[in-house]
C-alpha cells in the first residue's frame, strides 16, 4: 500500500471495457422535462447514451435499515433519476465510451430541459408550513418520527430540578473524503446469466444481497461481489449505490465490461455525507452537581433521498445511547428524520455516536459551568460505576457489557498535570492570554451484531448482523484464513494472521488471509461500528478453536494417548507431562490432509467455518482532554495539546489500535475547528471541492499523547471491544470544550462548530 502497488478498482483493466460518465442535475430541486441524447450518440468514440427511463425494469436501490418501531417513509434512488432530481449532482443520463475522457466529452452534449423548483437545505425548516415539498410521499417532508427513553420520567425530572440548562446544538454535516473514491466494474457472462462486479464497498456480501434480490430480481447465485484494495471507507464505502446497478445493468445491455469512478467532486456531489442534526437540547439536575434529566428534541436530515441504513443512524445509533457514561434518570429523546435537497446522510465514522457523545459532553460542560462546578468533578459525580455493570441506561440499548470509567478519567488529568494547568490558566489569563481545556468522557457501542435485538426487536435492521470465517491448516502446515470482514485500510490481516498465529502456534508468515469476495469467503456483513475483530475476530477465533480440538483428537490418535491426557500449546500436541511426546500442527495437518490413518468417523483435513452472532454489542470508553489557546484579537485557535485515554478491553495489536485513535481525533478535532459541508439556500453545494472543505493538514493536528486502560468485555472470548471509531466519537466536543473554557471570561458559553477565527472572533465581540 505504501509503495504504491496496491491494486484499487480504477487499476482494474478489462478486456474490452467502457467507460461510463454521468449527466448530473446543476440543480437542487427540479422536474426533467425532456432529455436530448442525440447529440452525445453521434460523438465518435460513444457507444451508447441512456437514462433513467431506459432502466425501468430494474428496481429502485433498497432501504435496509429503518428507524424501529414506526412508519418510515423510504424514498430511495433509482439508477438514474426520472422525471425529478432532487439535489444537485443526482444524475439523470450517462454516456459509455471507449474511454472517460471522450464519454466526459459526450456528456456535455447532452441537453437536459430543467424545470427549477425552490428548494429546503435545512433539517429543521424542512418540516415547516409552506417549505418546499422534496418528495410528495413524505407530507411536510417527515420520513420518520421517532423517540426513546420516558417523556414522564424526563418531565417529573425537570419539574422539580434545582438547576435547568437549555441550548440549541448543531452538529454540522460533514463530508467522509476517503482517500480514494467510490466506483463500480461490470462484467456480464450471457451464457450463463452470471455478473461479476468489482466495487469499493465494505459490505460486498450484503451488496450482493440487496442487488440480487432487490434491485434486479434475480437469484442471489448469479453475482459474484468483489472488493480489491479500498482507500478508505469511514462509512462512505458501506451502502448501496446506483452505480453499482447501472454498471450491471449496461454491462448485460451492451455485452462488455463497464466501469464508472467518481472524480472528487461527483464524490463531494453524491456519495453520503454524515451527521447534520439541528438539536433542541436540555439538562437539569441539583445544585451539588446530581445530573437528573436530558430532554432532546433532533432535526436529522437525511438528504434528497432515502439511503441503505440512513434512519438507524439517528435513531439507534444516537438516540439509544445519548446519556453517555452518565446515569440520568429522566431522559426522552425526539427525533425526526426530513428530507431536504442535499446529498444523502447516512454513518460517517462513529454513526451516531458522535452526534450522541457531543450533545451529552457539551450539556455536561453547561451544566457544571451553570452551578459553578469543576467539570471533571462533575463527571466523576454521574458517572456510572463498575457495579452497575451490565448496565441497562432504560432507552432500548443491550446492557452496556462492562466498564470503569474513573481510571480512565484520572489517567487523563494525571497526564495534563490537571490542578497544576488551572493555576497557569489564571496567570495566563492576567496577561492577556487564553487558554482553555477541555474534557470528554465517551462510551461508545460497537459490534453492532446480536441478531435477536438488531433484527427482531424494532430496532429496523431486516437482518442478523452476524459474521463468519473458515479457517484451513493445509497439507504442508500453511494456515489459510477467509472471512466475512474486510480492510478498508485497518490494517485487519495483520491483526487476524496475529491472532491465528499465536492460537495455533504457527509462524506469521505462514498465514494469508482472504477477503472481499463474495465466491471466495463465508456470508458475512462487512466492517463497520468497530465490528471486525469482536465479531468477525471472534468468527476466526471460534474456527481456530475448532481446528485445534480436532488436531487434539487426531494427535491422540497418531501418539496411541488417550485424547483426555493430550494438551495442546505452541503449536504442538503433546501428553501431559511428557512434552516430548508431541505432534506439531504441522505433522497433525499432513496425516489428516493424507487421511490413510484417522480415528474412527473422523473427516480428512483441518477445516473449520464459524457463523458468529454475538449475545451483546461492546462498550468501549475513555477520557480525552484538549488544551488549546485562543488569540483574541484575531480569534485563531491553537491546539497545544491532546491527550487520549481510551479503554477497548484487550488489544491484539497495540500500534494499529493508536493508528486508529490517531486517524478518529483527526477527523474528529476536524470537525470542531476546520470542517463542514455548506448548502446555500438553493441547494448549491459551496464546499464541493478540497479547496473549499477543509480537511485538515499535518500541521493542523498536533502530537497526540495516547495511553489506555484495559476493562475486557465479557461478551466474546478473547475480551476485545473495538477501536475504529473512538477518536472520532471523542474529540469534536474535546477541543469544543477546551475552546469555550478559553472563551468563558469574555461571556461565552456556547458555539456551534467549526469554530473558525471569524465565528470565534465575533463570539468574542458580542
Amino acid at each position: 500500500m505504501i509503495t504504491g502497488t496496491g491494486s484499487y478498482l480504477d487499476d482494474i483493466k478489462l478486456q474490452g471495457m467502457l467507460h461510463i460518465v454521468l449527466v448530473r442535475s446543476p440543480y437542487a430541486h427540479a422536474n426533467i422535462k425532456s432529455i436530448d441524447t442525440s447529440a452525445a450518440k453521434a460523438h465518435p468514440g460513444v457507444v451508447a447514451v441512456f437514462t433513467g427511463e431506459d432502466m425501468m425494469d430494474i428496481n429502485p436501490l433498497p432501504a435496509a435499515w429503518q428507524a424501529g418501531g414506526v412508519k418510515n417513509v423510504a424514498v430511495t434512488p433509482r439508477a438514474l433519476s426520472v422525471g425529478k432530481v432532487t439535489f444537485v449532482g443526482d444524475p439523470v443520463a450517462m454516456v459509455v465510451a471507449s474511454d472517460r475522457y471522450v464519454a466526459r466529452d459526450a456528456a456535455q452534449l447532452v441537453d437536459v430541459d430543467f424545470e427549477p423548483l425552490p428548494a429546503v437545505v435545512d433539517a429543521k425548516k424542512a418540516v415547516e408550513p409552506g417549505a418546499p415539498q422534496v418528495h410528495e410521499a413524505a407530507a411536510n417532508n417527515i420520513v420518520f418520527e421517532w423517540e426513546c427513553g420516558s417523556k414522564e420520567r424526563a418531565d417529573a425530572a425537570f419539574a422539580s430540578a434545582e438547576v435547568m440548562v437549555s441550548e440549541p446544538i448543531i452538529n454540522q454535516r460533514l463530508i467522509p473524503t476517503p482517500m480514494e473514491t467510490r466506483g463500480s466494474i461490470a462484467r456480464y457472462e450471457p451464457t450463463t446469466g452470471e455478473f461479476t462486479v468489482w466495487m469499493t464497498s465494505q459490505a460486498p456480501h450484503v451488496m450482493r444481497l440487496l442487488l440480487t434480490a432487490f434491485v434486479f430480481g434475480i437469484p442471489e447465485t448469479k453475482l459474484r461481489c468483489i472488493t480489491p484494495n479500498v482507500g478508505g471507507g469511514f462509512g462512505q464505502k458501506i451502502f448501496c449505490y446506483n452505480d453499482m446497478a447501472f454498471t450491471m445493468w449496461a454491462a448485460r445491455k451492451l455485452g462488455r465490461p463497464v466501469k464508472f469512478v467518481e472524480d472528487r467532486s461527483e464524490n463531494y456531489q453524491y456519495s453520503t455525507h454524515g451527521r447534520d442534526h439541528i438539536t433542541d437540547a436540555e439538562i437539569c439536575g441539583t445544585k451539588d452537581g446530581q445530573i437528573t434529566g436530558l430532554r432532546v428534541k433532533t432535526y436529522a436530515n437525511i438528504g434528497g433521498y432515502f439511503s441503505t441504513i440512513a434512519a438507524g443512524i439517528p435513531t439507534t445509533l444516537y438516540g439509544r445511547i445519548i446519556t453517555g457514561v452518565y446515569k440520568i434518570p429522566g431522559t426522552y429523546v425526539h427525533v425526526t428524520g426530513t428530507y431536504t435537497n442535499t446529498a444523502m446522510v447516512d454513518a460517517y465514522r462513529g454513526a451516531g455516536r458522535p452526534e450522541a457523545s457531543y450533545l451529552v459532553e457539551r450539556m455536561v460542560d453547561r451544566f457544571a459551568a451553570e452551578i459553578g462546578m469543576d467539570p471533571a468533578e462533575v463527571r466523576r459525580k454521574n458517572f456510572i460505576q463498575p457495579e452497575d455493570f451490565p448496565y441497562d441506561n432504560q432507552l432500548g440499548l443491550l446492557p452496556y457489557d462492562s466498564g470503569n470509567y474513573e481510571p480512565a478519567l484520572d489517567k487523563a488529568l494525571a497526564m495534563v498535570g490537571y490542578a497544576d494547568f488551572r493555576t497557569q490558566q489564571e496567570e495566563a489569563r492576567k496577561n492577556g492570554k487564553y487558554l482553555g481545556l477541555g474534557i470528554s468522557s465517551y462510551v461508545e457501542i460497537c459490534g453492532v451484531a446480536p441478531s435477536a435485538w438488531i433484527g427482531l426487536n424494532g430496532q429496523g435492521w431486516g437482518a442478523g448482523l452476524w459474521e463468519s470465517a473458515n479457517v484451513r491448516v493445509h497439507l504442508t502446515g500453511k494456515v489459510v484464513v477467509t472471512t466475512g470482514s474486510l480492510p478498508h485500510g485497518q490494517g485487519l490481516e495483520t491483526t487476524f494472521a496475529q491472532l491465528v498465529a499465536d492460537e495455533l502456534g504457527v509462524n506469521y508468515d505462514d498465514i494469508e488471509v482472504q477477503w472481499g469476495d463474495t465466491a471466495g469467503t463465508p456470508f458475512g456483513y462487512g466492517t463497520y461500528g468497530s465490528r471486525s475483530l469482536a465479531v468477525g475476530g471472534t468468527a476466526i477465533y471460534k474456527s481456530v478453536g475448532k481446528i485445534k480440538e480436532k488436531a487434539r483428537k487426531l494427535a491422540a490418535h497418531m501418539l496411541e494417548a488417550n485424547e483426555a491426557d493430550i494438551e495442546f500449546a505452541n503449536g504442538k500436541a503433546f501428553v501431559k507431562g511428557s512434552p516430548e511426546q508431541a505432534k506439531t500442527i504441522g505433522e497433525i495437518a499432513a496425516q489428516a490432509a493424507l487421511a490413510y490413518s484417522l480415528p474412527q468417523g473422523m473427516e480428512p483435513f483441518l477445516d473449520d467455518t464459524t457463523y458468529y452472532d454475538p449475545p451483546n454489542c461492546t462498550f468501549p470508553f475513555g477520557t480525552h482532554i484538549s488544551v488549546v489557546e485562543v488569540d483574541k484579537d484575531t480569534g485563531h485557535i491553537d491546539l497545544l495539546r491532546y491527550i487520549a485515554v481510551d479503554d477497548c478491553g484487550n488489544q491484539i495489536n497495540p500500534l494499529i489500535v493508536e493508528g486508529q485513535i490517531h486517524g478518529g481525533i483527526a477527523q474528529g478535532l476536524a470537525q470542531a475547528l476546520y470542517e463542514g459541508a455548506v448548502y446555500d439556500e438553493n441547494g448549491q453545494l459551496l464546499s464541493g471541492t478540497l479547496m473549499d472543505y477543509a480537511v485538515p493538514t499535518a500541521s493542523m493536528v498536533p502530537h497526540f499523547e495516547l495511553d489506555h486502560t484495559v476493562t475486557p468485555s465479557p461478551v466474546n472470548p478473547m475480551g476485545v471491544k473495538g477501536a475504529g471509531e473512538a477518536g472520532t466519537i471523542a474529540s469534536a466536543q474535546c477541543v469544543m470544550n477546551a475552546v469555550i473554557d478559553a472563551l468563558s471570561p469574555f461571556g461565552v458559553k456556547h458555539m456551534q462548530m467549526p469554530a473558525t477565527p471569524e465565528r470565534v472572533w465575533k463570539a468574542i465581540h458580542a
